[in-house]
């Protein structure tokens, strides 16, 4: 994908979740919540699963609702459902207009609870939360569907038949709705190539715990194993290391084109990675939840199977060819990717 196609498909995601957040019958969008509630609370999930959520969702969603004028008050649960209860009853008891929950292992559920008894709106961010008001993401089964896509491709670059190939499935955390979105998307798409797994490891977001599960897949599997759908950048690099070890190179999914997974792509040990702008769904969560907090109603014309409004995001296949507009997207930076053993990779592919 050429840098052109890039901007063009981060165009069409912006512009898809600008018109889903419409608004109608307001008198002058102006907010009836008290001021000490005019104000958005978000908490999110952990500073492990993924790099995004500090370095890449805190300050875009605390530079839109500062622009906007109102104040953020965002916090971290760092992996911990105790921790996420008691941050949100410390919001919720100083006031909010609108709640914006990453849900950690299920306890956005009883928080969205909370909230609505006090008639807050709750936007479930990224992964879906029982009883939310509005949802926005990547459209997660498109996501799980370039994954599988990268898989299949991958083999048959690699001339191996995909109907007889044997294929590892590390997922990630069944707490998280998501998961099954994505393994569904992948598994969809590699099914009708005719891909079936030889053996799927228990679901999880842990880095160590992946690299565990897979080594004792592989061990099970004697090494013969032609790919592994890895759902996401983290589980991904686990496996490599696995495979690193062993003298191994197979086709291995992934998405969040985090610095490492990028790396890993560019040194062709990991054949792509989903890339989802951040600042993109960042943007289409704020736009909505300023919105509410301005009194306006919302209209989306998208909704989960539980009839869920769903604000959708497009994400992109990001193959070494395409690292480089990630750079240029502003959501990496080459000095972190074009580490020492990278330079000829970043040379190669015009990453700077």
């Amino acid at each position: 994908m050429k840098k052109s196609s890039l901007i063009s498909i981060a165009a069409i995601a912006s512009a898809s979740a600008l018109l889903l957040v419409g608004c109608s019958g307001t008198s002058g969008g102006t907010s009836t919540a008290p001021a000490a509630a005019a104000r958005a609370c978000i908490i999110l999930p952990d500073s492990t699963s993924s790099t995004r959520w500090e370095g890449g969702d805190r300050p875009a969603l605390a530079a839109a609702f500062k622009a906007a004028g109102f104040d953020s008050d965002i916090q971290n649960a760092q992996g911990d459902t105790a921790k996420f209860a008691t941050i949100a009853d410390q919001q919720l008891s100083k006031g909010c207009g609108v709640m914006i929950l990453v849900d950690y292992q299920g306890a956005g559920i009883q928080v969205a609870a909370k909230a609505k008894k006090q008639g807050i709106p709750v936007i479930a961010y990224d992964r879906p939360i029982a009883g939310a008001d509005y949802y926005v993401s990547f459209d997660n089964e498109k996501v799980g569907a370039l994954e599988g896509q990268s898989i299949v491709d991958g083999l048959k670059a690699a001339n191996k038949d995909p109907k007889v190939a044997k294929v590892i499935y590390v997922g990630g955390d069944p707490t998280d709705g998501n998961a099954k979105m994505f393994h569904d998307g992948a598994d969809a798409v590699m099914a009708a190539a005719g891909i079936k797994p030889a053996f799927e490891t228990a679901g999880t977001w842990d880095g160590a715990k992946a690299g565990t599960a897979f080594e004792q897949a592989y061990t099970a599997q004697q090494g013969a194993i032609d790919a592994v759908w890895a759902a996401n950048d983290t589980n991904a690099a686990a496996v490599i290391a696995i495979l690193d070890k062993n003298g191994k190179t197979v086709p291995v999914s992934g998405q969040d084109a985090s610095t490492a997974g990028l790396q890993n792509v560019l040194l062709g040990k990991q054949t792509a990675t989903v890339y989802k702008p951040f600042t993109l769904e960042a943007k289409a969560a704020s736009e909505l939840a300023i919105g509410l907090l301005k009194g306006t109603k919302p209209m989306v014309d998208k909704k989960l199977a539980d009839g869920t409004p769903y604000i959708a995001v497009t994400p992109i296949l990001t193959g070494p060819g395409q690292v480089a507009d990630v750079v240029t997207a502003g959501d990496a930076k080459a000095a972190d990717i074009c580490t020492a053993a990278l330079v000829a990779a970043c040379t190669k592919y015009a990453v700077k």
